[in-house]
């Protein structure tokens, strides 16, 4: 009796093992895409981690947030301002990638061609036309284009469109704008800079007219308390898997040169930002 109660106790006293790293990503494409996307990541953090990896998709930038919160997903690819948010929920979490590219991440501003708006350095007038954002929480879809909206035009996005929408993702808001049903919207330039590598009718119904200075943005972040569950220096494991990961075609899913270190203290500014627009508390 008393081995077997040592025994429960010791069970008790080390940390439990998880089987399964559970990791999801903000949508901000079309499911599909995002699907064999991080399907193909799972694979190859199960190879390099030597766990379970399984990637769980979400309906919105919000539900990412809350899987995160709610230990549903221990590791998330987040935006500049979902990441932060995630951050935030979770105490001791960090962000411990980012994408080569996102240390200088921008948004561009395109315009349906019909609205006869051409690209420009100086900030467009846009007054009197119809916008929309992608999803409400984007870093590159809302937060940096409504304060560069504001800070420009002195007025919030209500009082300059005739409109504002919320597409929801990057890729509805090229198709909105392409196809009309808005005539000027805000998406991460990545998605646009695609669209016209592929030659896309939505790219060719379309015009950039103005891209933001440049700003940090999408990270992966990871639970404060994967250490204790998965084995001392886990974070570290994946933080080197991420900035390990040479596979171009892996890469050009995101699409990404590389993944290079990252920290909390770099998107001081997101959060600074969030919090000036009321955003976050």
């Amino acid at each position: 009796m008393k081995k077997l109660v040592l025994a429960l106790l010791c069970a008790t006293a080390s940390p439990v093992m998880a089987e399964t790293l559970y990791f999801s990503a903000i949508p901000d494409d079309d499911e599909t895409k995002l699907v064999e996307r991080f399907g193909a990541v799972a694979d190859y953090l199960e190879a390099q981690l030597g766990v379970d990896v399984e990637y769980v998709p979400v309906k919105d930038y919000g539900a990412a947030v809350m899987a995160f919160r709610n230990d549903q997903i221990q590791l998330g690819w987040f935006g500049g301002l979902s990441g932060v948010q995630a951050r935030l929920a979770v105490e001791g979490s960090k962000a411990i990638a980012q994408g080569a590219e996102d240390e200088t991440f921008v948004t561009y501003f395109i315009a349906n061609k019909s609205t006869g708006l051409t690209a420009s350095e100086e900030f467009p007038d846009m007054a009197g036309h119809s916008f929309t954002f992608g999803a409400q929480t984007s870093t590159s879809g809302r937060l940096m284009p409504e304060f560069y909206i504001r800070e420009h035009t002195g007025k919030a996005p209500e009082e300059l469109f005739t409109s504002v929408g919320f597409s929801g993702d990057h890729g509805q808001t090229l198709r909105l704008v392409a196809s009309g049903a808005y005539e000027i919207g805000a998406l991460n330039y990545t998605v646009y800079d695609s669209a016209v590598a592929e030659k896309t009718a939505e790219a060719d119904a379309t015009t950039l007219i103005w891209k933001t200075p440049s700003y940090p943005d999408y990270n992966w972040t990871i639970r404060g308390d994967v250490d204790a569950r998965f084995g001392e220096g886990f974070t570290q494991r994946v933080q080197d898997a991420l900035v390990g990961m040479t596979d171009e075609a892996l890469l050009a899913s995101f699409p990404r040169s590389a993944f290079i270190p990252a920290t909390n203290e770099m998107y001081q500014p997101i959060e600074d930002t969030a919090r000036e627009l009321d955003i976050i508390d």
